[in-house]
């Protein structure tokens, strides 16, 4: 996918950037990505973008929607950064990519971080959502701790990384986007089971680290999600889906999601990571399809 190919279009004052790909009367299928103050929309739509084509088996395409946050990728870095703002802006990508005459709901895939706004959006706009795609996230802040227990299992992974960086820095604030940069590249061979470091390091510095955006979204007034009790109250057709040695939304975060939710399907794969839509990326997209037919 060559940087040309992204667009971008103007939600509640910010300047998002996306990219889109499927019929133009095919139903809105919106990604969200992981990663406050790192991520965007890039590994999301190179993974489900194959949902655009119909399946061999006479499945429809979607229309499929990825988008950096605001303070993310190549958005605008236009404040505030905060859940609340961003799921609004999920819903403004909503309305400005539907038409009035349009009232089918929409699916939503959301993974790590995108998946704690995928569950904010599906609480706050239950009538919006059609179908629920979760990946490996969690449904409150609690999944901090189970991170670190993992971590503390798998240091030898990732030896330039430690347990006091993930607890004070990652789950607490960065002092400059360097420090931030350094720190996520330290930490990614936690998240593949197949980790290439060459890759990794052409990642990190194709990366935008936005250590403001992250340091805000990790404050005292966002840093303490928690959705449990309300689980409940989502009413569209959701599929959980978490890798087996996923480390920092640890596998017991999406089974609890899945017991929460009323007839939602959990699917654990083996041998995947964090990274589960992309590891085992036919799998994931198989099951995606089944899911949303049925």
């Amino acid at each position: 996918m060559a940087d040309d190919d992204v667009q971008f279009v103007e939600i509640n004052g910010a300047r998002l950037a996306y990219r889109i790909a499927g019929p133009s009367d095919a139903p809105l299928f919106i990604t969200l990505h992981g990663g406050r103050g790192m991520g965007d929309h890039r590994s999301d739509f190179k993974a489900y973008r194959p949902l655009s084509a119909g399946s061999s088996g006479g499945g429809g395409g979607y229309r499929v929607l990825s988008f950096d946050y605001r303070g993310h990728g190549r958005s605008s870095a236009t404040k505030p950064y905060t859940f609340s703002q961003i799921v609004d802006d999920i819903e403004g990508i909503r309305a400005h990519f539907t038409t009035a005459r349009d009232e089918r709901k929409v699916v939503i895939c959301g993974g790590s971080f995108g998946g704690f706004l995928a569950l904010e959006y599906a609480i706050r706009y239950a009538e919006r959502v059609r179908c629920l795609v979760l990946r490996g996230t969690a449904a409150s802040w609690h999944q901090e701790e189970d991170a670190i227990k993992v971590l503390e299992q798998r240091l030898d992974r990732a030896p330039s990384f430690s347990v006091r960086m993930l607890r004070e820095k990652v789950f607490g604030r960065f002092e400059s986007d360097l420090e931030f940069r350094l720190v996520h590249l330290a930490m990614m061979p936690l998240y593949s089971e197949a980790f290439d470091p060459d890759q990794g390091l052409r990642s990190c510095l194709g990366n935008v680290y936005n250590a403001e955006a992250h340091n805000d979204l990790y404050s005292e007034s966002e840093k303490y999600f928690d959705y449990r009790g309300q689980l409940g109250q989502i009413t569209a057709k959701t599929l959980v889906i978490v890798g087996d040695k996923d480390w920092i939304c640890p596998p017991e975060n999406s089974a609890f999601i899945a017991s929460k939710i009323p007839d939602a399907t959990l699917m654990v794969v083996e041998n995947a990571n964090h990274g589960v839509h992309l590891e085992k990326n036919e799998e994931v997209i198989a099951r995606i399809r089944s899911h949303l037919k049925t």
